[in-house]
């Protein structure tokens, strides 16, 4: 009985110090860990009112803030696996490889989610902005990370994807005070260019909306079988559509009731 006993305190002896090292390397372990933890969350705060002093997209700052938290935070926990004994080459690998394969697979998603984080950074477009872009044309309803939703002339709700946005020539009418708008109509050979240029320029001369610098201008261009007049003025981006539809049928009936012949091809009959 008393062999027994002593060789029970003789492995008690010889586990003792192995049991007092590994327990403080899990108490220091989880300090670290705790403390890490409160600084990582009071980094992620201290760099959200950077971006809020910096007047960065509200979508953006929220996604930047938890892809920085998490990355902290998981290269905190492989720090501490680490200091209580656990092998992490291992596991940094495995996570390597299934990054990469996830990013191979969404290639084309990670395109339009680079191309989101691009325009929500640098702000080539905002909300209510009326864009031209990769063949799409509308004004911009909300800009998501993958892709940014329009509506067209016809109401039309149109979800072109970020990494084409992000790629290609953006035209945004809204950053612009002013834009010029036009009409154009084709009159004959035989009709009077000055009459049709004082004609023109009488539609806009009283309109509060047209600008009166540049000063409004008629152009004519000869063509094969007719001339085409041009009614060119400058005004606000919001009121082009609405001018240009405006002007366009009072532009008609002006010249029809002056007797201009619009469209015919008198030329070409000679």
């Amino acid at each position: 009985m008393e062999h027994q006993v002593n060789s029970l305190w003789n492995q008690f002896n010889t586990w003792l110090p192995a049991v007092l090292s590994y327990t403080g390397q899990v108490v220091l372990a989880l300090v670290v860990l705790l403390v890490g933890w409160k600084i990582i969350n009071m980094v992620t705060r201290a760099m959200g009112r950077m971006m809020v002093a910096s007047h960065i997209e509200p979508t953006l700052q929220g996604f930047l803030l938890s892809v920085a938290g998490l990355l902290m935070k998981a290269l905190l926990l492989i720090s501490v696996a680490s200091m209580v004994g656990i092998a992490t080459t291992s596991f940094v690998a495995v996570l390597g490889a299934a990054g990469l394969a996830v990013g191979m697979a969404l290639q084309g998603s990670l395109a339009n989610f680079a191309g989101g984080v691009l325009i929500l950074l640098f702000r080539p477009f905002k909300v209510g902005d009326s864009i031209n872009a990769g063949g799409s044309v509308g004004t911009v309803e909300s800009i998501e990370m993958f892709r940014t939703v329009l509506r067209d002339a016809q109401n039309k709700l149109v979800y072109v994807p970020n990494g084409t946005l992000s790629n290609n020539i953006v035209i945004n009418s809204s950053q612009s005070d002013r834009l010029q708008a036009s009409v154009t109509l084709l009159i004959d050979y035989n009709d009077n260019i000055d009459q049709a240029r004082t004609l023109l320029l009488a539609l806009v001369e009283n309109d509060a909306q047209v600008l009166k610098t540049p000063a409004p201008s008629v152009t004519f261009l000869p063509q094969a079988a007719n001339v085409s007049a041009t009614l060119s003025f400058w005004c606000a981006p919001a009121t082009v559509t609405p001018l240009v539809g405006t002007y366009s049928e009072a532009a008609i009936q002006a010249l029809k009731q002056a007797g201009f012949r619009l469209g015919v091809t008198t030329r070409a009959a000679e």
